[in-house]
């Protein structure tokens, strides 16, 4: 909540009032078919005792959220986050679905049904308050590995099948230390017999003293040839205030340092020759490169700088966006790989078609995309920020493997 204003956290308590308001107008005309006048009124009682502790919570959070210690901060900023969306989200749907329904059904019969609108307007609620919980209790956690293909004229024949395995967007932050969660992506990754394992960023939500007990289990990951990483935006602290610039560069230290530590050499606008059975291909990693100047660390060329790039060679770049700004038909780079989106957490997914509100954002959001001889993936990441949750959008661990052109 630091990152926002007193006054955009009131207007968010102004919206979830208005909404729980036109809820509440609605919600009687289904109360109403209940007998029991005593079960009504509990149920009056329940909501607005809900919505004023939720409105509550948030203004005396944000308002005494310089006095909270950081680790106790980010778990009740995770619980209010949770609440606010199971609840307001079911709610808008509600409200604009019975709406809709009393419109329909008025102009169609004149007079709206005492029985099948409400019933059915209750229903447009319940469901994505369901689907909601879903995403927060279960399938926030339930690892997906994606098996990907590329492609490439330049890859020696004589190492298809060479497999990367790709990791982003961890934000060990929002695991609050369950060390546990994370056993059955380990376990996956390492079922996967990588040649590589690349981390793309954002690693932690801000703080170093998320990283606490990790080290470990980031050990425990298993490469036939190498550990690589990358940073990405929130790796920087960039979004907490610090008492002085020191303590946010000592921060920043320690998160370097995890690195090396857990067997991963992390690349700085750095260039890091592969050579495997007499071939040569070059691994490019820059730091978090950003449309906006302030988040903007990354230097590619100072990473290829004297590169032979006639070499075949995979990028490691945190924002997706970075991709078409200064790769895609500029740099023979034939593949990239990027995280940062976390294909917003929510959107579904039908055969070969996605859909999530990120597009509108960001033009590659998630997957595999192709433009001529390169390749770009997205990472869906494998932990939350945010919305602790996933809908139709599971964490991911991505398997792509190498081939050369006509195997």
């Amino acid at each position: 909540m630091r990152s926002f204003s007193l006054s955009s956290i009131i207007g968010l308590c102004v919206g979830i009032i208005v909404i729980d308001l036109l809820a509440y107008f609605w919600l009687q005309d289904i109360t109403d078919l209940f007998p029991s006048p005593e079960l009504r009124t509990l149920i009056d009682i329940l909501f607005w005792i809900f919505t004023i502790g939720l409105v509550t919570a948030i203004l005396v959070l944000k308002i005494r959220l310089d006095n909270i210690p950081a680790k106790r901060r980010n778990q009740l900023i995770t619980r209010l986050y949770g609440l606010t969306v199971s609840s307001f989200i079911p709610k808008i749907i509600f409200v604009l679905v019975i709406s809709l329904l009393y419109a329909l059904n008025i102009t169609i019969e004149e007079k709206p049904s005492k029985v099948v609108v409400p019933l059915v307007g209750l229903f447009s609620g319940v469901l994505p308050f369901a689907v909601v919980l879903y995403g927060i209790f279960k399938a926030v956690y339930r690892f997906k590995v994606y098996h990907v293909e590329t492609h490439h004229k330049t890859w020696p024949k004589s190492l298809d099948g060479f497999k990367i395995v790709q990791l982003s967007d961890l934000h060990l932050g929002s695991f609050n230390h369950r060390y546990h969660v994370l056993e059955k992506a380990i376990r996956l990754v390492n079922e996967l017999d990588a040649d590589l394992i690349v981390l793309t960023g954002d690693l932690v939500n801000n703080y170093a003293w998320e990283l606490e007990g990790w080290e470990h289990h980031f050990k425990r990951l298993k490469a036939g040839i190498a550990k690589f990483a990358v940073l990405g935006n929130h790796d920087y602290g960039d979004y907490s205030k610090w008492p002085t610039e020191k303590e946010k560069q000592d921060n920043f230290n320690k998160i370097k340092d995890f690195f090396p530590k857990t067997g991963f050499k992390l690349l700085m606008n750095q260039t890091e020759e592969i050579e495997i059975d007499g071939h040569i291909f070059n691994l490019i990693g820059i730091e978090n490169w950003s449309h906006k100047k302030k988040h903007r660390y990354g230097n590619l060329q100072a990473a290829i700088a004297g590169l032979e790039l006639e070499r075949f060679s995979v990028l490691l770049s945190h924002d997706p966006d970075h991709w078409a700004a200064e790769v895609e038909g500029k740099l023979p780079i034939e593949l990239t790989l990027a995280g940062h989106t976390h294909g917003m957490q929510m959107g579904f997914r039908f055969k070969n078609q996605q859909w999530s509100p990120i597009k509108y954002k960001f033009r590659y959001w998630a997957g595999l995309y192709q433009q001529k001889d390169q390749y770009l993936y997205v990472n869906r990441g494998l932990g939350w920020l945010g919305f602790p949750g996933r809908i139709g959008m599971r964490p991911e661990i991505t398997c792509i493997e190498l081939k050369s052109n006509g195997s």
